[in-house]
């Protein structure tokens, strides 16, 4: 396991805190004389407390410092009781505490969540909804339905995609508990454990954890704020490697918000018939374009079963809405038996709720006035970026979905600053969450509702 800079000192104060030595609301060392003891950078101090605060063991006090927590998790064995150990990855935690809801609270403004606000979500259309299926369906709705989905919800599915080109077979349409299982699922059918797979880099955590489980090679692929995924790279790399699958977000990448052009789509599908990549196509952000038409698919160029396609309904209805699906292309064999292994179906709830609303337009009539509010929260956010951060930062200005990509001044000190808006209710996400490598001096930034609105 990866091991970070912090850690010298960390470990002992999370021991002395697990130990009694360091009481509750007892003031701990200050970031200056922790710096002078262990001979390393504020950043790396700063770094090491915020690692602390997410594990629940110091709190940050504004302008006085960091104490211990009133209410540390401390594991107390009862007399007599026999426990087993649980093993944990403190790194992951970090990770997913810095890139979730997980400290959320009223005060905090969250910039580092892809999902929409409190104020973006159609509460009463999702809930009016809702109460109908269940009044109508009653005791059907505690059933078992078909491990691949309603027929009618795939059907619904299927149109909705047509519209914009997008030709999805009925036999080849699985509906999944959420897009991140549908990547999962699309991952497992083409590859096996140390297979290589190409991603995008910056990449979104999630994505990078589903390829981690499932113990897979990675080649990072450059992603340009301006000219998007460097499919000149991932050639090279398919002539240097065995590469099975290609893993992107064509349509308002996240973090940079960039959105492929036909032409380097279908030039994508090339590359992949050429070389027999498998291409797993990430189109959760394609209903929220900003301007203008909705961008293609890299789907729509391809007949040959060699592209995945997959998206949900988190991003565009609600993020406790576990609803997505996989147009699984020739790999569907493999993927109906994944599909199965995880679990026999989906909510029929979540099933009928979203049926509902593609087959009445409701969504449709959402999903325009959703967009637009965020494109004027994008507005908004850029302008205020503008006018309060340091000369020399730039804005990737997007063309829809939820992010937008920062590019801080160099000598920024980036650990420094993120604790800082930490302190004030602010959250981003830090760079380096998004590559197995690590990405500095950028600032991916959330447009959800309840921030802006």
């Amino acid at each position: 396991m990866k091991t970070y800079k912090f850690e010298i000192f960390t470990d002992v104060i999370e021991r002395n805190i697990r130990e009694g030595i360091f009481k509750p609301g007892q003031k701990l060392p200050s970031v200056r004389a922790l710096k002078q003891q262990y001979q390393t950078s504020i950043s790396t101090i700063q770094s090491g407390y915020e690692y602390l605060i997410i594990r629940g063991l110091v709190e940050s006090v504004p302008k006085s410092g960091y104490y211990v927590a009133a209410g540390p998790t401390i594991t107390v064995p009862q007399a007599g009781a026999r426990r087993q150990p649980v093993v944990r990855d403190p790194i992951f935690r970090w990770h997913l505490a810095l890139t979730t809801s997980l400290r959320a609270g009223p005060s905090v403004s969250e910039f580092n969540v892809a999902a929409p606000g409190d104020l973006l979500i159609p509460q009463k259309l999702l809930l009016r909804t809702m109460q109908q299926t269940i009044r109508e369906q009653g005791a059907g709705l505690l059933r078992y339905y078909p491990p691949n989905g309603s027929a009618e919800l795939r059907n619904h599915i299927i149109r909705h995609a047509a519209v914009h080109k997008t030709a999805i077979n009925p036999d080849e349409l699985l509906v999944t508990d959420g897009a991140l299982q549908a990547l999962y699922i699309a991952l497992a059918s083409v590859c096996n454990a140390v297979d290589v797979v190409a991603v995008e880099s910056p990449c979104v955590f999630s994505m990078l954890e589903v390829i981690r489980v499932l113990n897979l090679k990675v080649v990072e692929v450059p992603v340009n704020p301006y000219a998007g995924f460097d499919i000149d790279f991932l050639r090279k790399a398919c002539r240097h490697n065995r590469v099975k699958a290609v893993v992107l977000t064509p349509n308002f990448h996240n973090p940079t918000g960039t959105v492929l052009n036909d032409e380097q789509k279908r030039a994508l599908v090339a590359v992949a018939q050429e070389f027999g990549v498998a291409i797993i196509e990430n189109d959760i952000y394609g209903d929220l374009h900003f301007h203008g038409t909705r961008p293609s698919t890299i789907r729509s160029f391809d007949d040959s079963g060699t592209v995945m396609t997959y998206a949900s309904y988190s991003k565009t209805l609600a993020a406790g809405i576990r609803l997505g699906w996989l147009a699984a292309g020739k790999y569907m064999q493999r993927a109906e038996q994944i599909r199965f292994a995880l679990g026999n179906t989906v909510s029929p709830l979540y099933q009928e709720t979203v049926n509902r609303l593609l087959s009445d337009h409701s969504y449709d009539r959402h999903v325009r006035a959703f967009r637009m509010q965020l494109a004027r929260n994008a507005h908004q956010a850029i302008q205020l970026i503008s006018e309060n951060f340091p000369e020399k930062t730039h804005v990737f200005t997007p063309a829809g979905g939820y992010n937008a990509w920062v590019q801080m001044p160099d000598g920024t000190e980036m650990n420094q600053f993120y604790s800082q808006c930490e302190q004030i209710g602010i959250r981003f996400t830090p760079g380096y969450t998004f590559s197995f490598s690590g990405v500095r001096q950028i600032l991916p930034v959330g447009l959800r509702g309840q921030i802006l609105s």
